[in-house]
């Protein structure tokens, strides 16, 4: 693939994280996305010859990855565990205010609409929410518990993202954050 097939690409994946996190799995339609990529219907399936679901899969997974590395610079920066947790938390925060409270967790919308009906889509966003626990864990190691730790912390973050995103405020974040830190110490 060229440069420009692959920016038609990129623009097309951009486009449709964009739509989930804001309008969610309905809110990602072919029509919406071409409309909000600017790329030509055809790129649509030349790229993605599974249609909607393996674009918004690839969108879930790619969105992912890049959560997954901000986890990995913040748990460089981060003295403990428990700072790490809540410079997680106050970059989600950011990001979710930034955004005018449209964008909680770029999976979670995704993982609530389709779980129970489409399993390309739900098994992509267990592959992110794994490898997220895994980054907690990573964090925690050492430490009996830190495989039960590692999905209660990230239970309580996207817990606290939508309730965030629901209140438009940052205390659900901060609440959880200073839990967290009790919890893990």
């Amino acid at each position: 693939m060229g440069l420009k097939g692959a920016e038609t690409r990129d623009r097309l994946l951009d486009a449709t994280q964009e739509l989930i996190e804001t309008g969610g799995y309905p809110g990602a339609g072919l029509n919406q996305v071409i409309a909000a990529s600017g790329a030509p219907r055809g790129s649509v399936y030349f790229h993605f010859p599974g249609g909607k679901d393996q674009l918004v899969g690839e969108s879930v997974r790619r969105a992912g990855r890049a959560i997954g590395g901000d986890l990995e610079e913040l748990a460089k920066s981060s003295a403990s565990a428990a700072e790490f947790i809540g410079a997680v938390l106050r970059h989600l925060g950011e990001r979710l205010e930034e955004s005018d409270w449209r964008k909680g967790c770029p999976v979670a919308t995704v993982a609530l609409e389709t779980a129970s009906s489409n399993n390309p889509l739900r098994e992509a966003c267990s592959e992110v929410y794994t490898s997220w626990e895994g980054a907690l864990r990573a964090r925690l190691a050492g430490r009996p518990d830190a495989d039960d730790l590692a999905v209660t912390v990230l239970a309580l973050v996207e817990g606290a993202l939508l309730l965030a995103r629901t209140h438009r405020s940052r205390e659900p974040l901060d609440r959880v954050a200073r839990q967290i830190g009790a919890l893990i110490g």
